[in-house]
């Protein structure tokens, strides 16, 4: 069964990566899955609290950074190490089948993509914290979250599965922090 699952992983990777490609993903994916290209996205948020909820944003935010230390940490410092399972851009089984397009492979393992953690442990935590007020918009914050995560793919660092783990350890965690914050805190309505 093993086997069968990083076969599937490794071919899936290896569409997304050489197969399924475009010229506009290739000039994009690289600097939109920056952590840079999300300040604007922070700053929105810091915004929209602050204006909207006052002195009563400064739980929120602090929820917010919680959520950010739990994700990052346990992805990078606990889980990674344990699996231990090494990018497709340094695998020896994928040399000569990975396009990549960053300067450099990222160092470190690559199970779970700590992108993918992050940017869904947000998304959860936005959307179930801020859904009443962002109303449909809310949503948007799951595309950030997958579309960043698929480019984790697409420039090379990633495979499809840690990916996958990643959203769903992210959302998980997003998804406890904040109905943990909605219990004890919430927002006003």
């Amino acid at each position: 069964m093993g086997n069968i699952l990083i076969n599937f992983d490794q071919n899936l990777f290896y569409k997304i990566n050489t197969v399924w490609t475009t010229p506009f993903l290739d000039h994009n994916f690289p600097w939109y899955r920056d952590v840079t290209m999300s300040y604007p996205v922070y700053l929105f948020l810091l915004l929209f609290v602050l204006m909207n909820f006052g002195w009563r944003a400064w739980t929120w935010i602090v929820f917010v950074a919680m959520n950010v230390v739990i994700t990052d940490q346990l992805s990078s410092s606990f889980i990674k190490d344990w699996v231990g399972r090494l990018r497709p851009c340094q695998d020896p089984a994928m040399v000569g089948h990975v396009r990549m397009l960053l300067r450099q492979c990222s160092g470190g393992f690559s199970f779970p993509s700590s992108h993918a953690v992050n940017h869904f442990g947000a998304a959860f935590f936005i959307f179930f914290t801020l859904r009443n007020y962002l109303g449909k918009w809310a949503y948007i914050f799951f595309v950030w979250a997958a579309t960043i995560s698929y480019g984790q793919i697409y420039v090379g660092v990633h495979y499809p599965l840690d990916v996958l783990g990643g959203a769903v350890i992210g959302s998980i965690i997003g998804y406890s922090v904040a109905n943990l914050y909605n219990k004890k805190i919430g927002l006003p309505h």
